[in-house]
């Protein structure tokens, strides 16, 4: 369920922009996932934050991802303004639920985001933070689980080598 701005709740499929895919090149971050939370980000460029579609909130999310079109992995993803740490830029952030050997900074980063979890929020302390990062992480696993989005995994856009569908 999603609580829309209007305090009302409504299911994912009111959500017209999902299925959203994005495909962009890595860029560095405030290299605060896997230095400071333990929980390393994969971020996508300004462009692609800024031309995201205009209903879509600040939140949490969930969906796949795949790293220069190898394997794809469940992920969770932060889209907004980040307001435990101030941020006066809205960014992008992917975990991809995977332990990579390396940073792959400039490899291409593809994703379909299928859900919400919730909204962004601020927290007291770096652990309730982190310890919020790590339930998201648990009830995106748990989504990805279903049918209707595990079918997403082997979709014919993670092989594409042209532009977003």
């Amino acid at each position: 369920m999603v609580l829309t701005r209007q305090g009302r709740q409504v299911s994912n499929s009111a959500l017209p922009f999902l299925p959203l895919f994005l495909r962009a090149a890595v860029v560095k971050g405030m290299r605060r996932g896997g230095k400071e939370l333990g929980i390393p980000t994969a971020n996508f460029p300004t462009s692609v934050v800024d031309n995201l579609p205009e209903t879509i909130s600040t939140g949490i999310y969930y969906g796949w991802a795949s790293v220069d079109r190898g394997p794809v992995y469940k992920m969770v993803m932060s889209i907004g303004w980040n307001p435990f740490y101030n941020n006066t830029k809205k960014s992008m952030e992917t975990h991809i639920i995977h332990t990579f050997e390396s940073d792959f900074y400039g490899s291409e980063l593809s994703v379909v985001i299928l859900g919400f979890i919730r909204p962004e929020r601020n927290y007291p302390s770096l652990e309730s933070l982190i310890e919020a990062i790590h339930s998201d992480i648990k009830e995106a696993e748990q989504a990805l689980e279903k049918t209707e989005n595990k079918e997403y995994a082997s979709h014919s856009f993670f092989n594409k080598t042209d532009d977003c569908t």
